[in-house]
């Protein structure tokens, strides 16, 4: 196959807005991330492995070119600081374990330093994706479908079957292709549409290279790693740690929190006013997503806080119908946004793959997430779990 990743900004916005932030905070701190296919009928082969291989060791050769750090420069809350170390920074092959373990016949781990690893998650997981689908299937054939319901998604916006009011397209890590996702982005930005706009894609390459918008701003492994990875800190704190670095990092600016990393009830506890004032807005990822976003909407009107000025983005197993409908409810109560991946980036005749590449450790220790929906953590250590819970629970029935 063709080299996949043909960019080191082929990776989602997020990464860069949390790099920046290790960069500047935490830059000593050590992780393990370990890769889970959740799909039960999987298998890898032998010779998807050794492509699997040789696609990550093609990635590791890969250095920012100059106009791809103009373009990070040029976005408004990115630091010279931060942009002159990614003109240093190259992946490392020698922090990768690839083996052919497991039940899918597939396990990879990285571990090194959280500025390297957090950057190897996107790549890997898209790397796993292609070649799998490539390899397993007629490409040919699902390219044909995946084009065939593009173009049937995009008339239904035109046509105001379905309106999304602010979407964007979230499908990098499980993406069919890069073919496939570099079609959407490109047809998606090309057209205007009834009640939907399209802001832009996570991927920040396409982003650059169609002039859309690079969205994205934290992910889970932020509040797991800034919470829980300085063992003096009391885990159910996790999401004020988080917070509080990340408002010494940018301020007002690029502010979209994540709220289940270890429930939405618990980090309520912690988005009182000061955060929720300088945070934009909260982003969905588990659990009902109405019941959340009245959760949300509760809060704001309990803080006194003008909800209509805040963001409610949603970004959990999206397709058109289920985001029009969560517009319908959500409309006039705060400004509504969605990120949708799978559902653009990998929709064909065949079922798409249900992978994760997650932080299992942090200096050492283990780290976990207790989301809103139950068995979308990943723990290899079941007693570490049990002992955040306990944490949670103290605090929401004490404090």
């Amino acid at each position: 196959m063709e080299r996949i990743i043909q960019s080191l900004l082929e990776t989602d916005m997020y990464k860069f807005s949390m790099g920046q932030a290790i960069y500047h905070q935490f830059s000593d701190y050590k992780t393990t991330w370990t890769f889970r296919c959740r799909n039960k009928d999987v298998h890898f082969t032998h010779e998807m492995v050794e492509e699997i291989r040789r696609q990550i060791r093609d990635y590791c050769d890969l250095r920012f070119r100059e106009d791809e750090l103009e373009y990070l420069n040029g976005i408004k809350w990115i630091k010279g600081s931060y942009v002159d170390f990614l003109r240093l920074w190259k992946p490392r092959y020698d922090d990768f374990s690839i083996e052919e373990s497991g039940e899918c016949g597939l396990s990879i781990e990285t571990r090194g330093t959280w500025l390297n690893t957090s950057m190897y998650e996107i790549p890997t997981l898209a790397i796993v994706n292609e070649v799998y689908f490539r390899s397993r299937y007629d490409y040919e054939k699902l390219m044909d479908s995946f084009r065939r319901r593009l173009e049937e998604k995009i008339g239904w916006l035109k046509e105001g079957k379905y309106k999304l009011s602010a979407f964007s397209e979230f499908g990098l890590r499980r993406r069919l292709c890069a073919d496939a996702q570099e079609l959407a982005v490109k047809r998606l930005s090309e057209e205007k549409y009834p009640g939907s706009v399209f802001v832009g894609t996570s991927n920040v390459y396409l982003a650059m290279k169609f002039g859309v918008k690079p969205v994205g701003t934290m992910a889970h492994e932020w509040i797991m790693c800034v919470g829980q990875g300085n063992h003096k800190h009391n885990p159910a704190y996790s999401n004020w740690f988080a917070m509080e670095a990340w408002v010494k990092e940018y301020s007002v600016l690029n502010g979209t929190a994540l709220t289940d990393a270890i429930t939405t009830d618990c980090f309520l506890k912690d988005f009182q006013l000061t955060y929720a004032t300088l945070f934009s807005g909260v982003r969905h990822d588990s659990g009902d997503p109405v019941e959340w976003g009245e959760k949300m909407l509760a809060h704001y009107k309990e803080l006194g806080i003008d909800a209509t000025q805040k963001t409610l983005l949603f970004s959990d197993a999206l397709d058109f119908e289920r985001a029009d409908k969560l517009r319908a409810h959500f409309e006039g109560k705060a400004k509504v946004a969605f990120g949708i991946g799978t559902y653009i980036a990998n929709d064909t005749d065949e079922e798409p793959l249900n992978i994760v590449m997650k932080t299992t450790a942090c200096n050492g220790q283990d780290v976990a997430k207790i989301s809103d929906t139950p068995g979308k953590g990943m723990c290899k250590n079941p007693e570490y779990v049990e002992y955040l819970q306990r944490c949670i629970d103290w605090r929401m029935t004490h404090e």
